[in-house]
């Protein structure tokens, strides 16, 4: 396919997700199916062109002068990949399989610079029902921290220490993929490989080092909440929203795998994973508590947890980076529903920290409703919690780690906060709180 005729392509798909309120990924797929001419370079970069338009959505419509997949596209080659109104031209040309040619309007449109006085939701691509929440947290800065949100994600490795050490697993992978990952300052256990742009991620699976179970696919951001849990070898630990065992496997290596952790969560199907996971990684001390229809898999544990972690039902705020279209999926029941999960979870999770335990709080979000609203909602009600100040977490994990985050982490009320512009990760939120009676 020629270049201007993946752009029709891809006006295609944003119109029919438009339309259809679906996700990118299933409407892609459609199209896949529907034009099996298209090679795979030609889907990868019809692909990127869809997720390029979501991740500025608004600021595009905006240049574009529409909220049609044409205006959006004809706004982000222009805003955001520094086309000028020559060269769009030539790929809204009319010919064979582009796009019509731009309309006097649409060059008038342009030619204009409709951002300069545009409200902050529009220049930060979020929706507008929104932004009081995002203003609330970021307050002067939330236009640049929601921006950071709408670039793309690299791809983070947790090297598993159970059976590798981080120079030798960065040797192994620059073998197995052919470049060199890089090692971000605040953990010396990621290794890092940021997106080439036009070009396909390396298949991580099928690497040798991620087959022998020396690295692990994780965020940055994930990997930091999991060490500041605070596991150490020989405790009780339960990780209660478990899901495909991404924390389970990081805990386990702070563990050293002494100790005994018990992985939970209230889908089965999220659990299946887990198991070959655990295998590949040389993980021994985890024991799977599948629930059981009427039947409390846990009761056992209560009391009896040196540490519990929760990784909250959220509305994933911190993760648009990856998944852009779910920034224009979410809906305002939504955060009123995860906000009753999270203090649902919560909750549950206090039932089995014992007296002097800890319950670290996680989520991938970034709002204050989700984050610093809910702990201090807990801890009033259960006057047995105290919080861990968050500083002292970062020393902790600081004095461990050798490693030193600075302003990459930013200190709130109760709880730290990890952003893509001031940490490099994904959003994240971690609270550490203690039981004392």
């Amino acid at each position: 396919m020629i270049p201007a005729a993946r752009i029709s392509a891809a006006i295609e798909v944003l119109d029919d997700i438009a339309t259809r309120r679906r996700p990118a990924p299933d409407a892609l797929k459609d199209w896949g199916l529907a034009h099996r001419f298209a090679g795979s370079k030609d889907r990868r970069a019809i692909g990127d062109l869809v997720f390029d338009a979501l991740r500025h959505k608004n600021s595009s419509a905006a240049v574009g002068g529409g909220d049609d997949g044409r205006s959006i596209l004809l706004g982000l080659f222009r805003r955001h990949r520094g086309l000028d109104i020559a060269a769009i031209e030539k790929l809204f040309s009319g010919e064979r399989f582009a796009p019509a040619p731009l309309t006097d309007d649409e060059r008038a449109v342009l030619s204009a610079d409709p951002l300069a006085g545009a409200p902050d939701f529009v220049r930060g691509d979020y929706p507008e029902w929104i932004a009081p929440n995002f203003a609330r947290v970021f307050g002067d800065n939330v236009v640049a921290e929601m921006q950071a949100l709408a670039t793309p994600a690299p791809l983070d490795l947790r090297v598993n220490t159970l059976k590798a050490e981080a120079d030798h697993a960065a040797s192994e992978l620059t073998a197995a993929i052919g470049r060199a990952p890089e090692r971000p300052a605040l953990s010396t256990l990621c290794l890092r490989l940021p997106l080439e742009p036009g070009s396909a991620e390396p298949h991580i699976a099928s690497t040798e080092p991620f087959l022998k179970g020396h690295i692990e696919i994780q965020d940055l951001g994930s990997q930091l909440a999991a060490e500041f849990a605070g596991a150490r070898p020989g405790q009780q630990v339960l990780d209660l929203c478990a899901g495909g065992g991404g924390k389970t496997l990081a805990l386990a290596a702070a563990m050293q795998n002494h100790g005994q952790i018990f992985a939970h969560d209230s889908d089965r199907r999220r659990l299946a994973p887990i198991h070959d996971r655990l295998a590949r990684a040389g993980v021994r001390n985890v024991q799977v508590r599948t629930p059981r229809p009427n039947s409390d898999v846990l009761d056992d544990l209560e009391h009896r947890m040196d540490l519990v972690l929760v990784d909250a039902p959220c509305t994933g705020t911190g993760t648009w980076r990856r998944n852009p279209d779910a920034k224009w999926r979410i809906r305002p029941g939504s955060l009123a529903e995860r906000n009753k999960d999270q203090a649902l979870v919560l909750e549950t999770a206090a039932r089995y920290v014992k007296t002097g335990g800890r319950l670290a709080y996680i989520t991938c979000s970034v709002l204050e409703e989700e984050n610093t609203d809910q702990i201090a909602a807990f801890l009033k009600s259960h006057p047995g919690f105290q919080m861990v100040p968050p500083q002292k977490v970062v020393e902790a994990y600081e004095q461990e780690s050798m490693n030193i985050l600075g302003p990459a982490v930013r200190l709130l009320s109760n709880g730290l906060l990890m952003t893509p512009l001031a940490s490099g990760t994904d959003g994240f939120f971690v609270s550490v709180l203690t039981r004392t009676t």
